[in-house]
């Protein structure tokens, strides 16, 4: 039996997935061995302690190699009630390729883009907690300019219309200045190459919450450019539909409109407004 289980260990830690391991682990966590024996099955029947003490192997647990081997991948024990981090890096990769589908092609379903957006930021909201040097990699990965590509609205809006925006129909860019000191933002209205209308600000991000907070102080119209009063970004913003109403609120009670930023990286980056809308922006 020695020799047996040691070949059988062998295979398994040659393995290059350890999923159906991680399941098994978790459910005989769950489920004492007896439960799973057939009727009529008696406990002189179960493992040796002994057969396995050479092993280091505990009161005859034989999953117990199998943890040590999860650990190493995981960084941690695994127990019936963690997900280990390489299946939730696996969720969040499942997500951002429906999401990188939609903004090259402008065809997925919107029902399974906003599914695929609220499953993304739950899953980075809970790897951002246990994993704080994804957070500055998600501020790195924001600098740049990006076009909006896919948005759900705020709530009000949604209510309005009956139901969900979805792809923009515009060219709306977005652009942050990390480095710059205090950092900046751009948020604009394009026809073809030409912007239409621009407001320029700068912004906060806090680590915690993930939030970006703005503020705006000038704004181009047709290139011409023209400084903005307290509150005047804001109204401007839900006028011309590049920010939503609620951000006139947050200006009337002394505080900033905001992103709660999901992700960035390479390609894509999202986030949920002030409003409560959920958007979806391509790298250019």
């Amino acid at each position: 039996i020695q020799i047996y289980f040691l070949n059988w260990l062998s295979r398994v830690m040659r393995m290059r997935t350890f999923v159906l391991l991680a399941a098994s682990v978790a459910l005989f966590e769950r489920h004492p061995a007896s439960a799973f024996s057939p009727s009529g099955f008696s406990s002189r029947h179960s493992f040796p302690t002994k057969i396995f003490a050479s092993e280091g192997v505990d009161n005859g647990d034989i999953f117990t190699p199998l943890r040590k081997i999860l650990d190493q991948v995981t960084g941690g024990g695994t127990t019936a009630t963690d997900t280990p981090a390489f299946l939730e890096d696996a969720a969040i990769d499942e997500c951002k390729v429906v999401l990188n589908a939609a903004v090259e092609t402008k065809s997925k379903d919107p029902e399974l883009v906003v599914s695929s957006l609220e499953s993304l930021e739950k899953l980075m909201r809970k790897k951002c907690r246990a994993e704080p040097e994804a957070v500055s990699e998600l501020l790195t990965a924001l600098d740049g300019d990006w076009r909006l590509v896919f948005t759900t609205g705020t709530a009000d809006t949604q209510k309005k219309i009956g139901a969900k925006v979805n792809y923009f129909p515009i060219k709306a860019m977005q652009s942050f200045r990390t480095a710059a000191e205090p950092m900046e933002i751009e948020n604009g209205i394009y026809l073809g190459d030409f912007a239409v209308i621009k407001f320029f600000g700068d912004f906060e991000f806090n680590p915690k919450s993930r939030k970006v907070e703005f503020d705006f102080d000038r704004i181009a119209v047709l290139g011409l450019t023209i400084n903005l009063g307290k509150g005047d970004a804001a109204a401007l913003g839900a006028a011309s539909g590049l920010g939503s109403e609620n951000n006139v609120k947050l200006v009337e009670k002394k505080k900033k409109p905001f992103f709660n930023w999901i992700s960035a990286d390479d390609t894509i980056a999202t986030a949920r407004g002030g409003g409560g809308g959920l958007a979806l922006w391509k790298r250019v």
